[in-house]
């Protein structure tokens, strides 16, 4: 039997499509197609300026906006040499950290919610409102800090506020160290998990996958330790990972890293050093080209830039975690049970709409960004959706 699910249906959060040819209540082979949501980011970063770029990028992801943000303008201050202040460097740290304790709050709520465990969804997303409050109160706003700069950060950390944050992380700990004991005692959670969603070493290796979804099958790589940015170099921290290769493994990993986090939180404020926070870049890059990689909350997040010598950049590429980890959910999925791909697909913690860079036009070969667009418009025009009617408020 075949079977759809997506682009839009109750058990995914986003637009992406699975088909699905079914053995009873098995699945025997499974098509992942993505695409929905293409927003045009990278075309529109090339008539921006790299200032405007920076905030364009940070709206990628609602979850990792610091990763996108941090990762673009890591790869402009390369090609500009730049030396961004370590009391920057210590400021995006925190920052990314408190990013990713929110991201997998967030992400082991969702687990409990796909499996039946709605209470480990509410209390888990109670305490992750304290990170966002706390983000908000540090930067400004709760989802796009806008704390980044070419040359550093926009805001500086206050004594005051660096108390806060400890305080907050004590409690955060206290609860992180009563969920992990709830994912070593909790038999239901156990059984549920373990063997659903299995990727071996080899094959997380083969398809490419990062981030936790690897890390959870042995491979204990994490670019905050082997390609260290920011103050990670400077920092002790271990990478966690786990053998298991299945979806309990992939909960282990991100509680540790909750862990590791609070740990690494603690030295940027006791070691944060003295200094300004950003150095004057000019407005114009030199020509040049540079890759920045970062190490998302999903894994790792690469940012490709290409400048001219002009205030606009001639290139800009993303490659999000999500591209990475979806080429595993097929395998993930051989001879699984069809109420597995919930939690099984929720396991990688997907962004879809941060992995759409592109889309695949049948037989139209390649068009020109003013085509593009008319393309776009004449489609949705066929689907009965016209702005030329919509009367204009202002």
């Amino acid at each position: 039997m075949l079977i759809s699910i997506g682009p839009q249906h109750p058990a995914l959060k986003e637009p992406t499509s699975f088909s699905l040819a079914l053995r009873g209540e098995k699945i025997d082979a499974i098509q992942v197609k993505i695409g929905y949501n293409h927003r045009g980011i990278e075309k529109g970063c090339e008539s921006r300026t790299y200032i405007q770029d920076m905030y364009l990028l940070e709206r990628i992801c609602g979850i990792c906006s610091h990763a996108h943000s941090t990762a673009y303008v890591q790869a402009v201050e390369t090609i500009a040499g730049l030396q961004v202040p370590r009391r920057a460097l210590y400021i995006r740290t925190l920052i990314g950290e408190l990013e990713r304790i929110h991201s997998h709050l967030l992400w082991l709520g969702v687990a409990g919610h796909e499996i039946g465990f709605d209470t480990l969804l509410m209390y888990t997303w109670r305490d992750r409102e304290a990170v966002m409050d706390l983000l908000a109160e540090l930067t400004g706003n709760r989802v796009n800090y806008g704390i980044n700069t070419i040359g550093g950060v926009r805001r500086d950390l206050t004594k005051e506020e660096g108390e806060k944050i400890l305080k907050i992380i004590d409690k955060l700990e206290e609860q992180t160290k009563y969920y992990v004991q709830i994912a070593q005692e909790e038999s239901t959670l156990i059984q549920r998990l373990s063997g659903v969603g299995k990727l071996p070493k080899a094959d997380a290796l083969r398809l490419g996958a990062v981030g936790p979804t690897a890390r959870a099958s042995s491979i204990a790589f994490d670019v905050r330790k082997d390609d260290p940015y920011a103050a990670y170099g400077e920092l002790d921290f271990k990478v966690v990972s786990a053998d298991q290769a299945d979806v309990y493994g992939r909960t282990v990993v991100r509680l540790g890293e909750l862990l590791e986090a609070y740990s690494l939180i603690r030295q940027v404020i006791k070691n944060l050093p003295d200094g300004p926070i950003a150095v004057r870049a000019p407005r114009k890059i030199p020509a040049g080209e540079a890759l920045s990689r970062y190490e998302a909350p999903r894994g790792e997040d690469v940012h490709y830039v290409k400048a001219n010598g002009t205030d606009m950049p001639e290139r800009v590429k993303v490659r999000a975690p999500t591209l990475a980890n979806s080429q595993a959910i097929a395998k993930m999925l051989e001879d699984r049970y069809l109420a597995d791909l919930p939690i099984v697909v929720a396991a990688i913690d997907p962004c879809f709409s941060c992995t759409d860079r592109a889309i695949e036009v049948e037989g139209k070969g390649l068009m020109s960004w003013e085509k593009l667009r008319q393309y776009s418009i004449d489609w949705y025009r066929k689907q009965g959706v016209d702005f030329r009617n919509v009367k204009r408020i202002i």
